[in-house]
């Protein structure tokens, strides 16, 4: 009887239940968790080894981040980094500026608030040479740092061309005809002036056909455009020529040869108008009309005297 219930006992229902606490006995964690769990299992069966001043040096840390991500958010950090930076010895000294014919070097160090406690290290190149791009006289700017306390500064700046007179106001502006800067002194009183609405854009062109005549062009002090089309040139003695809209070559030319046969720029002429192919116009100064007309009438006065006594 013991024996037919020990087989009993063995029968299926027994072998089921030695496989569940087998599969019980072989179940393992997830791989990322085993891991942590035998970290846990080490630290708190004190297998590993936890140096002295970890929990003062993790403290410390922390403050240290939560320093840094508070001086993130309200936009401080450039500021702490450039004060210890200039502290540990890397404040700006010196400032060598190169290609600077017309911007001051004041201006430099105003735009790049350079105020010897700016860090070198802190420095932001890009900025600062956007900052150098942007006055009126700079082309390009490039500037690089010499450490420990020197940056380099180098220019390439704009060229003057002439001066565009635009209502009341005077510029100067490139051969582009791109306006620099206002003129505010005779320093560049040499240049040629371009006068009337489109005139800084058309000034090069017409430079390029005057080149033929150096002579006439050395007396001109002032080029007028007239209605977008033509130009007026006003010269030295008061004498203005007007030229055609096209073939400006030709009517050069023509008073070329006036001025080496009757010397008409010389005489009292207000204007000569070289607008027709076919015919030149010179208008006369009030003060040879005058004349003009005084001798006019004393030759009928004449005529008619000598009328009377024949």
């Amino acid at each position: 009887m013991l024996a037919l219930i020990g087989k009993r006992a063995d029968g299926p229902q027994g072998r089921s239940q030695r496989l569940y606490s087998s599969a019980e006995e072989r179940r393992v964690l997830p791989r990322p968790l085993r891991r942590a769990v035998r970290f846990c299992v080490s630290l708190a069966t004190g297998r590993i080894h936890i140096p002295e001043h970890t929990g003062t040096v993790a403290t410390f840390g922390f403050f240290a981040v939560v320093g840094l991500y508070g001086m993130s958010l309200g936009g401080h950090t450039q500021t702490v980094a450039q004060a210890t930076t200039a502290a540990a010895g890397f404040a700006i000294e010196d400032v060598r500026v190169s290609g600077n014919d017309q911007t001051s070097e004041i201006d430099i160090l105003q735009l790049l608030g350079l105020d010897g406690t700016t860090s070198l290290v802190a420095l932001d190149v890009d900025a600062a040479r956007r900052k150098l791009s942007e006055l009126p006289w700079v082309r390009y700017a490039e500037v690089r740092k010499v450490y420990p306390k020197t940056i380099e500064v180098m220019l390439k700046e704009r060229e003057a061309f002439g001066i565009w007179q635009h209502g009341s106001e005077l510029s100067l502006i490139e051969r582009n005809g791109s306006i620099i800067a206002p003129l505010r002194d005779n320093k560049f009183a040499s240049l040629p002036l371009f006068v009337g609405r489109d005139a800084e854009t058309a000034a090069t062109s017409f430079e390029g056909e005057m080149s033929a005549w150096p002579e006439l062009r050395s007396r001109v002090k002032a080029y007028v455009r007239v209605a977008s089309r033509r130009w007026d040139l006003h010269l030295d003695n008061g004498v203005v020529l007007k030229l055609p809209e096209a073939n400006v070559g030709k009517a050069l030319a023509v008073l070329a040869r006036l001025e080496k046969e009757q010397g008409v720029l010389e005489r009292d002429v207000a204007a000569v108008d070289l607008r027709l192919e076919d015919r030149t116009t010179i208008q006369l100064t009030s003060g040879a009309t005058e004349r003009r007309r005084e001798a006019l009438e004393a030759r009928a006065k004449t005529l008619k005297k000598q009328g009377e006594q024949l």
